[in-house]
């Protein structure tokens, strides 16, 4: 039964990553995975020999002696089952209300064209300038809003400015380098990374004392280089102001600093009351959607009263609900997503697979280079985690990390883990969410990226991977 499981997981990771070619979205397969493997493993339940304890990060004793049914509170083969299924469906859970939180907060400052405040400090014409500028602030962004939602800001911005596509997709993939390098330092910029803090593996301060510079030398070091190109020499040519372009709220600047300081305001909870992150979230989201609703009936009140008349009121408040608004705009596909593929990769962990094959690749792995002193674990390892990034999406490959290895928090192997698996995905654009979006917004080929771009991104890894094997040393 193991073997079937383990064929169902690499059969629903396939065309996950062949998602573009079979043309069917990968939360079917990836809640297909989930669903087939815990149903295979509640039905050879009686014939497993070994059961994977989260909680205690080991194996369980005697698991293959204990009968498959007891009376209740008395072990049992199914009693782990249940207890485990539910124990991962709980940090899950915690991720994904966590992100809705989050994505919901950034589409309240969209609502209030908040993001048009940003597009108003880029007043130079001059390319190079124009690349630095959308540079750092994916960097800087990515590490606030998460790397996929400030991809698709930028990007929103870079079409009012930029009306040339071809010129266009040259600035959005080097916003994608910077974006998942941005991404990599912040406990929220990034789902892998945020998956290893709200699970305990590194903390705040560390994350940003092993990774900070590493990740901005991974987007200078492409960006300057990139800068000498031809693509980014000379002006861009002057664009006139289009009507839309020229609407902003009058709440909008007030909105996206309120917006940013609560995301920012949730690591400060957490290290304040020891509480899971996704609780600070929902308090920011309280916050920010009380004064979107003050600030929607202002709007409502002045604007919108003689479009409206002779329409049912609630009706009309209703449908000025910022909140409910942004809701309905949040990317329920991606949160699916996540809940199939976090959960198929638990029924891995759970049988004690993940555990076996970390065993295994402590041992069999040659010692090359600088090791994890306590696990043992190669930086080519790491490294090779980064690369795979690229063509296997990271949220899996940093789960399977979860159940691998068991070092404690802020083990520098956790911190190399989030910088390989947040900055490796940016050598192809289907390696990461900020490369995917960018590329159907764009409509950017996979193979003019790998040829113009994916060159840049390995250079920017393999110089941050370098930086932080010497940052490491300091802590």
């Amino acid at each position: 039964m193991e073997s079937a499981i383990i064929a169902v997981f690499v059969l629903g990771y396939l065309a996950i990553t062949l998602e573009h070619n079979l043309k069917i979205d990968k939360l079917i397969p990836a809640l297909a995975m989930m669903a087939i493997c815990w149903a295979f493993i509640a039905f050879g339940i009686e014939d497993f020999q070994n059961w994977f304890d989260s909680g205690a990060h080991d194996l369980v004793d005697g698991f293959k002696d204990l009968p498959v049914n007891a009376p209740h509170g008395e072990d049992s083969k199914m009693h782990w089952m249940e207890g485990t299924l539910l124990h991962h469906l709980g940090k899950t859970a915690e991720i994904l209300v966590f992100l809705l939180g989050a994505m919901t907060i950034v589409e309240i400052i969209d609502y209030f064209n908040g993001f048009a405040t940003i597009k108003s400090f880029i007043k130079t014409r001059s390319k190079k300038r124009v690349l630095w500028i959308f540079g750092f602030l994916a960097f800087i962004l990515s590490a606030i809003i998460d790397n996929l939602t400030a991809t698709i800001v930028l990007i929103s911005i870079l079409q009012k400015i930029i009306s040339d596509r071809n010129i266009r997709i040259w600035y959005a993939g080097l916003i994608i380098i910077a974006a998942n390098a941005g991404g990599a330092w912040s406990p929220i910029g990034d789902v892998t990374t945020t998956m290893l803090w709200i699970g305990d593996k590194v903390s705040t301060g560390k994350l940003f004392g092993y990774l900070f510079v590493p990740s901005l030398l991974c987007m200078v070091v492409p960006t300057f280089i990139a800068s000498f190109l031809k693509p980014f020499q000379g002006n861009l040519p002057d664009e006139e102001e289009g009507v839309e372009s020229n609407k902003q709220h009058r709440f909008g600047p007030t909105m996206l600093y309120l917006g940013l300081s609560a995301i920012i305001f949730v690591p400060i909870f957490k290290v304040v009351t020891h509480l899971p992150p996704y609780v600070g979230m929902m308090l920011s989201l309280s916050v920010v959607g009380i004064f979107a609703e003050i600030y929607s009936n202002s709007k409502f009140t002045m604007a919108a009263i003689g479009a409206n008349e002779g329409h049912d009121s609630e009706a009309g408040s209703v449908h000025h609900s910022p909140v409910h608004h942004s809701l309905s705009k949040i990317e329920l596909p991606s949160i699916l997503f996540f809940l199939g593929i976090l959960m198929a990769v638990a029924a891995l962990e759970s049988l004690g697979l993940l555990f076996g094959f970390a065993d295994w690749l402590k041992d069999a792995t040659p010692q090359l280079g600088t090791e994890m002193h306590a696990g043992g674990v190669s930086d080519l390892v790491v490294m090779a985690l980064g690369v795979g990034s690229a063509v296997i999406d990271n949220v899996p490959l940093v789960a399977a990390s979860l159940g691998m290895f068991t070092e404690p928090l802020d083990h520098e192997l956790w911190h190399f883990i989030a910088f390989a698996a947040g900055t490796g995905g940016s050598m192809l654009i289907i390696g990461s969410a900020a490369g995917v979006v960018a590329m159907g917004m764009e409509k950017i080929d996979f193979f003019w990226y790998f040829k113009k771009i994916s060159w840049l991104a390995f250079i920017g890894f393999i110089v941050g991977s370098a930086a932080f094997m010497i940052m490491r040393t300091l802590f």
